[in-house]
């Protein structure tokens, strides 16, 4: 998961090739990708790997330039199915289901469990798409191609507030077990920060 290492893979790419099977735009002539990422608009240049904000400002956040590499390098060009997986599913995800569950289902839990019109406030931001899962879920446009689905179930004296995540499953075709953690977590803190 390391930038430095998927900054080199990005130096063998084809940017051409990235932005047909990324679904994100290349300008050749300023040499840069535009990816959208929870809602806001990233400039990666070519092939330096360098990642800045929609004010030109280099961002500095690791896990967010880690992410949208990996994305660019390993985009396979397979278009949102509308079929959901949940996280056992992705090659490798039962081995780290115990880790992925309190990393991030029960952050979500504890994030928005007892807030559900935080989470609501959030998600009309992104313009996420409400679903029928759970008591509140959303379907949301993490980057480009992919699209993740937070669900959430009251508590009550008996149950403590229920959680889960899906994912599209085409994101099998862009990320691995690790990344999809990434995902939500970098999801989480973007939804906290809109949440306010």
């Amino acid at each position: 998961m390391h930038y430095e290492f998927i900054r080199t893979k990005l130096i063998d790419c084809d940017p051409v090739e990235i932005s047909r099977k990324s679904g994100t735009a290349y300008d050749s002539q300023k040499q840069e990708f535009c990816v959208f990422l929870m809602g806001r608009t990233y400039f990666v240049s070519y092939p330096s790997g360098k990642i800045y904000d929609s004010n030109r400002s280099e961002i500095t956040n690791f896990p967010v330039m880690t992410l949208i590499l990996r994305y660019l390098v390993h985009a396979k060009g397979t278009p949102p199915t509308q079929r959901n997986i949940t996280y056992q599913e992705v090659s490798g995800g039962q081995v780290y289901y115990r880790n992925f569950y309190g990393r991030c289902i029960m952050r979500l839990a504890r994030m928005f469990g007892k807030d559900f019109s935080a989470l609501e406030r959030a998600m009309q931001k992104l313009n996420a798409v409400k679903t029928t899962h759970g008591d509140l879920s959303y379907r949301f446009q993490f980057i480009n191609n992919i699209y993740v689905t937070f669900i959430l179930w009251n508590g009550d004296e008996e149950f403590a507030t229920g959680a889960n995540i899906l994912f599209d499953a085409n994101t099998l075709d862009y990320f691995n077990a690790e990344d999809h953690a990434v995902v939500c977590d970098i999801a989480l803190s973007f939804l906290k920060e809109l949440a306010k």
